[in-house]
């Protein structure tokens, strides 16, 4: 056997994470914190974890390359130029690691993401047969270049250009590409639906090598849109080696407890799908799905280091909340509760949320009724279409200022309804009046909605 490289995906995350190896020894490149995955997948291959590489210090979630190499001895490959506080294998362009018998990896720096990001390209039986490409080179697209803040962004835009064309240049075309973003990430500039590609197909198709540099860099830079607030914690904890993750179940927390928390100011999350949400929640509670991003939105909207309590139908609904939740460093839970709304309401009414559809803003538009429309997309979206005279305040944006939207019955929407459902949530508790449009945008049109567009 040469080498086989296996997928480990992160689908609320947007992100994938792989373990390559010859049937012995195995590399793990850019690690999600829950490791347990990782350590379970090199045991059912029979693989022994000899190496572990971060491509670079990533914004997204929080790594679980130092835990793993501290339970299995592996070297952790990280750029020597990352001022990280712990030991690892420096690692700079031009090194040569080899992995077991049969394979090798070369590092290439690929700056542009972040200042040190690197590549591996992977040698199998003295051939280039893939490189991981973390938030370099994507399926047709790059990885975004404003994480660093606004005085980063022009110079790692030139990087990230001129990254991509090394790759393309110094790589066979048949070399498979096995990126770590893309996927669903906001780390990525564009998203993709591809599920694979090689150096050859992204010559054809990836705008960074078949623009020029000047039309890349303005291309990107005007599709880059606002990114979650979680991702400023990340690379500072990343850097300064994060503990290993503590899924053990969170406390339990009865009626009286629930109340108090929220009273507080912590967060209830009502983990249930979005109907059943509606149908009747605990007030003051916050609709977060887990039919979705959860941890993305979750991390993206809450004020950093707020306690959560996590209100879920089964004990397995909390615990893959708590999973995911501690990806983005979202550490333990303050307690949580599952069962149904009125048990955790202990007797209190609950609140509800009226739901509607396209269609049925339409015909309350034409009543003229002073209703109010809010549309929390983020900004690109909204300038793509939007409803005239809607009110706009990104979801993000939504808690600083929920002051903003006039009097009167509000009828929220985003793309798909699930962060109309938390900005309708977030509205409820604070007393107004709301009606979630749980449907998709692009019906609007169809069922009467006039759009307006550039």
């Amino acid at each position: 056997m040469t080498a086989e490289v296996v997928t480990i995906e992160t689908p609320t995350l947007g992100d994938r994470s792989y373990l390559v190896h010859d049937g012995d020894a195995g590399l793990v490149i850019d690690p999600q914190r829950d490791i347990d995955r990782v350590t379970a997948l090199a045991a059912d291959k029979g693989v022994r974890i000899t190496h572990v590489a971060e491509t670079h210090m990533h914004n997204d979630y929080i790594s679980g390359g130092l835990a793993l190499c501290r339970g299995t001895g592996a070297s952790y490959l990280v750029n020597a130029a990352d001022p990280v506080r712990f030991g690892r294998t420096p690692v700079s362009d031009g090194d040569s690691v080899k992995i077991g018998d049969a394979m090798r990896v070369e590092v290439m720096a690929t700056p542009g993401h972040t200042f040190n990001h690197l590549a591996y390209v992977l040698e199998a039986a003295g051939e280039v047969t893939g490189v991981f490409t973390g938030g370099s080179l994507l399926y047709g697209s790059t990885g975004r270049t404003d994480l660093l803040g606004p005085d980063s962004t022009g110079a790692l835009t030139h990087a990230q250009y001129a990254s991509a064309r090394r790759l393309a240049r110094e790589l066979p075309d048949a070399a498979t590409i096995y990126p770590t973003h893309g996927f669903g990430s906001f780390c990525s500039a564009t998203q993709t639906t591809a599920e694979s590609s090689t150096i050859g197909r992204e010559k054809r198709i990836n705008p960074v090598l078949t623009l020029d540099e000047r039309a890349y860099v303005e291309t990107l830079l005007a599709g880059l849109d606002a990114w979650p607030a979680y991702y400023a914690h990340m690379g500072p904890a990343n850097t300064a080696g994060p503990a290993g993750i503590d899924l053990s179940p969170p406390k339990r927390a009865d009626a009286a407890q629930i109340r108090r928390r929220i009273e507080a100011g912590e967060w209830a999350v009502d983990l249930r799908d979005r109907i059943a949400f509606a149908a009747g929640f605990v007030p003051g509670s916050f609709s977060f799905s887990l039919d979705s991003s959860f941890a993305t939105y979750l991390g993206w909207i809450i004020p950093w280091g707020t306690p959560v309590t996590l209100l879920g139908e089964t004990p397995e609904q909390v615990a893959q909340a708590q999973r995911e939740l501690a990806r983005i460093g979202i550490d333990r839970p303050a307690a949580a509760a599952t069962g149904q709304p009125e048990a955790w309401a202990g007797g209190q009414q609950l609140a509800s949320l009226q739901l509607a559809k396209f269609g049925d803003l339409a015909a309350a538009l034409r009543t003229g009724n002073g209703l109010v429309v809010l549309d929390v997309r983020r900004r690109l979206e909204w300038e793509q279409a939007h409803i005239p005279g809607a009110v706009h305040i990104p979801f993000n944006e939504l808690p600083g200022r929920a002051g903003e939207i006039p009097p009167g019955q509000v009828w929220v929407h985003c793309r798909t309804g699930y962060r109309s459902t938390v900005a309708a949530s977030i509205l409820v508790a604070r007393g107004r009046h709301v009606v979630n449009i749980d449907d998709d945008f692009d019906q609007a049109e169809a069922a009467g909605v006039t759009l307006e567009r550039p």
